[in-house]
């Protein structure tokens, strides 16, 4: 199991940046997938990207292509989500995720709350 911790949410006006960060421990992290995904108010939780153990490989949503960025240093077992040109829609709790045995995603954070407001 690997457990992780999010941190880096906050309140920011529309146009701002947040940058979130994703520690893990526990089992070995640098061959997992790493993903991020959010839960809007009364929404379901939705994908918004995931990167893979070499950070080469990275998917994103379309409606955050150009604005988010996914990274990671394996070193310091963490992954990233930079996110730029933040919109109230992009509200929501952030939460990182890692992705085990079958391409499932098993292991989760907590969640941090990012707001937008416009």
């Amino acid at each position: 199991q690997v457990q992780l911790v999010e941190s880096g949410g906050g309140l920011v006006q529309a146009g701002g940046s947040l940058r979130l960060s994703c520690t893990a421990s526990g089992r070995t992290f640098r061959t997992n997938v790493m993903g991020w995904f959010r839960r809007a108010p009364g929404k379901e939780r939705e994908y918004v990207g995931s990167i893979t153990w070499s950070g080469t490989g990275r998917i994103y949503l379309d409606s955050v292509k150009g604005r988010f960025t996914i990274s990671r240093d394996n070193a310091k077992n963490a992954v990233y989500l930079q996110m730029s040109s933040l919109k109230p829609e992009d509200t929501g709790v952030y939460y990182c995720a890692a992705q085990g045995v079958g391409s499932i995603w098993s292991d989760w954070g907590q969640g941090t709350q990012v707001t937008v407001s416009s």
